[in-house]
């Protein structure tokens, strides 16, 4: 394990010092250990692939699996598996298609990830925060503050990519990595996971465009293809060109850009679909909107909605101007909804396992939200859940129903975690 660990760390030294270099041999790193250890990362209890095999079942012979797993790799005889094609629903009515592989497909691509990460580490910028390690969600919303703050900006971009993951253009996601990896058998494995074949129901399609979203390397491939077509453009190419400050935040294919002229952000505004669609990518025409942030003075107070948070200048109690956070009104929406269908699947099971359960949900809900100044939102997703639960117990049966008096008392012996505030630096 630790001479894997020294390993990445050279390639890692290595991408850094010399940021032109090509990597042409990384798959002498797919090692039986390196998978081994790949494997141990993944949650066993994850949803199965097309093969119906859990992690569990793996586990059981899984020694002896690697091994031949490993030999398949080397005499390039592995053959990526179809993915299996599973709905979520979305906040607007929509619906997400994730993808799902089989155990034996994660373990590959994690391992590979875990090679490429260190190379691609060396390159992202500090403004990209979306799955990268040792880097949340609550980094990019102190960055985009600090940013608005600290330079006089007065201008924000908030734009959307539609569809950002279906739409990678494979030839262009190809020539994108060939800058930095050149060995043939990393690229004909991600060559294969873009090509793969997609179950959906009694229905099969190949991947023509896109990379599937809910596989492991999906979220590296997706920060690769924004550097290059997003990030370094807008570094290296458009900030020398403005008068005025810039700055830009990105989380994933979620991205915010900051101007001190009105004049430089209609200017970036018009060009960016441009851009975008040079690369095969769209800006969505209706979730991406041009708008004054700046403090309001006697006039409308500017908003803008960035990871679930809606953030407004407001005075502090010295009477300066500063940027709050709040939970957004849609995030609200989609809590209620979550908590409302979590505690009516649940509802028929033992109180004690219900309350275990809406526990752990509410306090993995203030860890996210809990941030300095949104104690007051944080105590509505509580309040949802006090009258949720109720709810929902009391149609477990026509027999018994609970008062208010009744299930305060319940509530003495399964009380509902406070809400708390978890960040308070963010």
């Amino acid at each position: 394990m630790n001479k894997t660990v020294n390993k990445f760390h050279c390639i890692a030294r290595k991408a850094k010092e010399n940021p032109d270099e090509q990597f042409t041999s990384l798959a002498h790193h797919l090692t039986e250990d390196h998978l081994l250890s790949s494997f141990r990362k993944l949650r066993k209890s994850a949803a199965s692939g097309i093969d119906k095999e859990d992690g569990w079942s793996y586990e059981m012979n899984k020694l002896v699996r690697i091994r031949e797993l490993h030999e398949r790799l080397r005499a390039q005889k592995y053959r990526a598996p179809h993915i299996k094609r599973v709905w979520i629903d979305k906040e607007d009515g929509k619906r997400r298609a994730l993808g799902i592989s089989t155990t034996e497909d994660k373990i590959v691509q994690r391992a590979v990830t875990d090679i490429l990460t260190p190379i691609y580490e060396a390159d992202f910028y500090d403004f990209s925060y979306g799955y990268r390690p040792k880097r949340s969600a609550h980094q990019a919303l102190t960055y985009l503050r600090t940013q608005c703050m600290r330079h006089e900006i007065k201008w924000i971009l908030d734009a959307d990519i539609q569809g950002c993951f279906d739409n990678f253009d494979h030839k262009i996601m190809m020539e994108l990595l060939q800058r930095r990896i050149k060995d043939k058998s990393i690229l004909r494995l991600i060559g294969k996971w873009l090509k793969v074949g997609v179950v959906d129901g009694k229905s099969f399609h190949r991947t023509s465009k896109g990379t599937p979203q809910g596989n492991i390397i999906s979220p590296l491939l997706c920060n690769m293809y924004l550097h290059y077509v997003l990030d370094s453009w807008v570094d290296e190419t458009i900030r020398p060109l403005m008068k005025g400050d810039i700055f830009m935040v990105r989380y994933a294919d979620d991205f915010v850009i900051g101007f001190e002229h009105e004049e430089d952000a209609r200017r970036v505004a018009q060009t960016l679909p441009k851009r975008m669609s040079k690369y095969g990518l769209t800006i969505h025409p209706d979730k991406t909107k041009l708008m004054q942030f700046m403090p309001a003075k006697g006039g409308k107070r500017h908003t803008l909605d960035f990871l679930g948070f809606t953030h407004y200048w407001g005075k502090t109690k010295r009477g300066r101007y500063t940027i709050k956070r709040r939970t957004s009104t849609k995030k609200m929406r989609k809590i209620k909804h979550n908590l409302g269908e979590a505690c009516q699947k649940m509802r028929h099971l033992k109180i004690k396992t219900q309350h275990r359960k809406l526990r752990r949900k509410l306090l993995g809900m203030y860890q996210y939200f809990g941030i300095r100044g949104n104690y007051i939102r944080t105590a509505c997703i509580q309040h949802i859940a006090f009258h949720l639960w109720r709810k929902w117990l009391n149609r477990r049966s026509q027999k018994k129903s609970y008062t208010m008096s009744a299930y305060k008392d319940l509530l003495k012996v399964f009380p509902l975690p406070a809400p708390r505030i978890v960040h308070k630096n963010v």
